[in-house]
């Protein structure tokens, strides 16, 4: 299928941490409970990139560094309940997002699918007054796992042997693990023995077979399921992502003539995209969903070709969406275009270094 008329049956799925909180949760988790932990969860996440990207790892999926952080949170007595409190303590919305939400929300379906921890959601849909019913994320009991003495010391002198290691850097053509620089290739076979045969030996490796966080291919089984319950067809998805983790996502909505929408995304979010928005407030995401209803995925996109205010102002538009966002954005208007193979690279560069802008450089830098 390749496109579709204005339709009542559209349905609005969408990442969290992006296109609605400026944060990174597990990220800052680490950062907050483990010495040295920003480092060490950027070092995860680009081994992760290298096992969902480069290595293929049978089983493995972007986003799966979640799971691989466990063990050292544990280790560091983090809880569920700990887990929470941080979450809320220090949420951090795309300004709008609650809104944002509340428009789409007033025009279709709308789900949201991330690769998140369950704690972080519900704290979050505490907040913005979201539905936990309808998201799909990564559960997670940490209270269940035991952990001994001897693991939680392991675990942290094998922390702080990883965050010692040269940072892992992945050129942007290397499609295998034997086009890495050779530095890099022994570092990718010391993490390979320190999770898969190290932390998999221990008591609380359980974790890694156990938890089964929400990205790549599970995203993509879960928009599947969202549009079976919903009785409604994939060609009807508007689905908004940011990163690695929504890759087969985007592929699976855009293969079948739904519209996929990189918000703020890293490169690999935009060059998978159709749409690419750069934007420091989400009620530009609601005005998209609602223009996607109305004039379905062939006439947005004919509407995006001419994207600026005075179109907005012309749009047959919920009329205080239409005043939210011309309020909100009338100053810094949003970039909105559309990707091409002419301007997918100089797109991804522009929304990476956007991203660092308003998710700082840290978050920013993360697949």
């Amino acid at each position: 299928m390749t496109s579709h008329a204005p339709s009542s049956q559209a349905i609005f799925i969408s990442d969290c941490e992006g296109p609605v909180s400026r944060n990174d949760n597990a990220f800052e988790l680490a950062s907050h409970f483990i010495p040295e932990g920003s480092r060490l969860f950027t070092f995860i996440s680009r081994y992760d990139d290298v096992l969902a990207d480069i290595v293929k790892r049978n089983g493995y999926k972007a986003g799966d560094t979640l799971k691989l952080i466990l063990p050292f949170l544990k280790a560091y007595n983090v809880s569920n309940a700990m887990m929470t409190v941080f979450s809320l303590q220090n949420m951090l919305l795309v300004p709008a997002a609650k809104e944002m939400l509340a428009f789409v929300r007033r025009s279709m379906p709308a789900y949201i699918v991330s690769t998140s921890y369950e704690q972080y959601m519900r704290a979050l849909c505490d907040v913005i007054g979201f539905p936990f019913e309808d998201v799909i994320c990564t559960h997670l009991d940490l209270d269940r796992y035991e952990i001994v003495e001897e693991e939680k010391e392991e675990l942290k002198r094998l922390a702080e042997e990883i965050v010692k290691l040269p940072m892992l850097e992945i050129p942007k053509s290397a499609q295998y693990l034997r086009e890495l620089p050779k530095r890099m290739q022994l570092v990718v076979k010391k993490l390979d023995g320190i999770f898969w045969e190290d932390i998999a030996g221990m008591k609380i490796g359980r974790v890694l077979c156990e938890v089964n966080p929400v990205g790549g291919y599970e995203k993509a089984a879960a928009i599947k399921g969202i549009v079976t319950k919903s009785r409604r067809q994939l060609c009807n998805v508007m689905y908004v992502g940011d990163s690695i983790t929504d890759v087969v996502a985007f592929q699976l909505v855009r293969q079948a003539g739904g519209l996929t929408v990189s918000f703020n995304g890293n490169g690999y979010a935009v060059r998978e995209a159709e749409i690419a928005v750069m934007s420091e407030n989400a009620v530009v995401t609601a005005v998209l969903a609602v223009s996607f209803t109305k004039l379905g995925k062939t006439g947005l996109m004919s509407f995006i070709r001419e994207w600026n205010p005075d179109a907005v102002e012309k749009l047959d538009l919920f009329e205080p969406l239409k005043r939210s966002f011309l309020k909100t954005c009338g100053k810094k208007f949003p970039k909105v275009e559309l990707v091409t193979e002419r301007n997918m690279e100089k797109l991804a560069q522009e929304s990476i270094n956007f991203r660092k802008c308003v998710r700082g450089e840290a978050i920013g830098k993360l697949g």
